[in-house]
């Protein structure tokens, strides 16, 4: 069989990931048997086209020095990833200098190389958010975002929200190969939080994977006073998920995508692994 490799990419300018969430996404790919490839991504910074750019401040001086710190960065990264790795995970690491600015459309090209991407998850800093709008709505992979708190042996639980669109089916058919044999499933709906295609539609999913010898149940639930990102976390975690996966939704407009509600809610506030897919 196929080994399934996960991709990695670290961005360092103008700062990485937390190492806690870097170490988190590492074990994450233990935790689904596959092998990662972890790419670190340092910067070099243009010399100022204008005469008068040095005339008060030392520019190149300055733009020498994030380049140093860059390019610093990224070997402190490499040795970090593998003095954390363990025996069982097959891990290869490649390193990359890019132009200001060109990091994420690198990275977006390179995880269409792989069968999904990791990424380190904090709501800040804005790069976090920056690399995964780019890698979820232009790899072409599955997107798995990883919170610091993260932990994991294996998967062998994952919660699918569930509202019958299109985007939510691409996510659970991208989750699936990730459970571990003999896993569980939680087809999780929400009632009360906008128009669904038909009722009891997360049995009629939970009926469906058990013809297909999964272990599945249907979960419905309402709002109450929380946020619909709220109330999904919620019961993914109570249902003892290690992973939920959702669409992600958005649109373009003026080619600035905008994530929708539910998904920009659980980015904004991660309490497990949640993966994405458009």
């Amino acid at each position: 069989m196929p080994n399934r490799i996960a991709y990695l990419p670290l961005n360092t300018y103008p700062e990485a990931a937390p190492d806690s969430a870097i170490l988190a996404a590492v074990g994450f790919a233990a935790s689904l048997n596959c092998g990662l490839h972890a790419s670190t991504f340092g910067v070099t910074i243009p010399q100022a086209a204008s005469p008068l750019a040095g005339f008060l401040l030392d520019v190149e001086g300055m733009a020498h020095a994030a380049e140093e710190r860059s390019k610093s960065e990224c070997e402190r990264l490499e040795m970090l990833i593998m003095g954390a790795s363990s025996s069982e995970l097959n891990i290869s690491i490649g390193k990359h200098t890019v132009p200001l600015g060109a990091s994420l459309d690198a990275a977006t090209v390179e995880a269409r190389n792989y069968d999904l991407a990791l990424l380190p998850w904090l709501a800040e800093p804005l790069s976090a958010q920056d690399m995964a709008q780019s890698l979820l709505f232009g790899s072409g992979v599955p997107v798995i975002l990883v919170p610091p708190q993260t932990a994991a042996d294996s998967i062998d639980h994952i919660a699918i929200a569930w509202d019958g669109s299109r985007v939510a089916t691409r996510a659970m058919c991208d989750a699936l190969p990730l459970l571990a044999a003999g896993g569980h499933i939680s087809v999780v709906t929400v009632q009360d939080e906008k128009s669904l295609s038909g009722s009891g539609i997360a049995q009629t999913l939970a009926t469906a994977l058990e013809r297909r010898g999964y272990t599945a149940k249907a979960v419905n639930i309402t709002l109450g006073d929380r946020t619909i990102a709220a109330a999904l976390q919620d019961t993914a975690l109570s249902e003892g998920a290690q992973l939920m996966a959702m669409g992600g939704f958005g649109h373009s407009r003026l080619r600035d995508f905008i994530l929708g509600g539910a998904t920009k809610g659980v980015l904004s506030d991660l309490r497990l692994a949640v993966l994405l897919s458009h």
